[in-house]
């Protein structure tokens, strides 16, 4: 078994990543800037730099790794006060992760597996589900900066022999999930009525379960050297279907209105919301066959799986 190192080990993805690699019998520290990953037998590495500036100097000498498993990220910001988005993600997302590469290498590691996005490709798929091979064109300074990430760790990584995995996950959720799911769920729980019953555009999700599984197998398959995946749940539902299923698996039924899409996008004009209504009701399908065909991964947990475990978390909390 390997010793992994997690950034990021206290977000949601994080802590089902630990559990799922330490059930695998490998030895794992979490590195994040707060105390409380919440996961027995993972150790705590808390370093509270910005951007991982000094994590060569700062590693502590007892703390060996294989890998690295680098999920902390600057993410998507509702109200970004940043007076350049672009250098505020760069800063996080590309050097820090060059940062954490380097002083991975220094310790010896042979891989990093780098958590990147789907927004590293674009916002929706054209007509034609994404897989690997599209083209890529972000349209944000988070999935830019993502994007930029991946082409700097593979130039590291040709450069000093250490082994780039790159994973890019669509939106992710799961118990403890936070942001546009969260609010999503809110809204079914208070039986808010919802424009969304006309809304025929399918969305790839992740069930945090599925990622969390994905990337251990990219821990230590060396079928996974060099190469990216696209991972998404098996079924990409409509966003219509997706607030059906949350409201049975919520115990509380859906109140969906068949709004026209085409009135939502003139909504989304006059309010100024019009970018988050073209994702909303945009098709955004991922291909995640070739991580299927390379390492012979298959989704753990079905959609409705990973549903209703959000559900039942959700459920205890309120």
């Amino acid at each position: 078994m390997s010793a992994i190192l997690v950034t990021g080990a206290n977000g949601f993805v994080g802590r089902a990543l630990c559990r799922v690699l330490l059930e695998a019998g490998h030895t794992v520290t979490g590195l994040v800037r707060h105390a409380g990953v919440g996961v027995n037998g993972v150790r705590e590495w808390v370093d509270e730099r910005a951007d991982f500036a000094g994590i060569s100097a700062a590693w502590p000498v007892d703390v060996a790794v294989d890998c690295v498993v680098h999920l902390a990220a600057r993410v998507h910001q509702l109200h970004d006060e940043a007076l350049d988005p672009d250098a505020a993600f760069r800063a996080t997302n590309v050097t820090g992760a060059l940062r954490v590469a380097q002083a991975a290498r220094n310790q010896g590691a042979r891989r990093l597996v780098f958590v990147s996005s789907i927004k590293a490709v674009a916002e929706s798929d054209g007509g034609q589900p994404l897989s690997e091979r599209t083209l890529a064109s972000p349209q944000d300074a988070y999935g830019r900066s993502k994007l930029e990430a991946e082409q700097a760790l593979r130039e590291y990584g040709v450069q000093s022999g250490l082994e780039i995995v790159i994973v890019r996950p669509p939106l992710v959720y799961g118990p403890e999930v936070r942001a546009n799911f969260l609010h999503l769920m809110d809204a079914v729980w208070k039986r808010l009525p919802l424009p969304l019953g006309s809304i025929q555009a399918r969305r790839s999700l992740v069930f945090a379960g599925n990622l969390a599984d994905a990337l251990a197998c990219c821990v230590n398959d060396p079928r996974a050297a060099g190469a990216c995946f696209h991972v998404a749940d098996p079924h990409a539902p409509t966003v219509a279907e997706l607030v059906r299923s949350l409201g049975v698996h919520l115990q509380r039924p859906a109140r969906l209105l068949p709004v026209p899409t085409a009135a939502l996008l003139l909504a989304g004009r006059i309010t100024g919301r019009l970018p988050q209504i073209e994702r909303l009701t945009g098709s955004l399908q991922v291909d995640a066959t070739q991580i299927q065909t390379v390492l012979g991964w298959r989704p753990p947990y079905s959609l409705d799986d990973g549903l209703a475990a959000t559900a039942r978390w959700y459920r205890s909390t309120h």
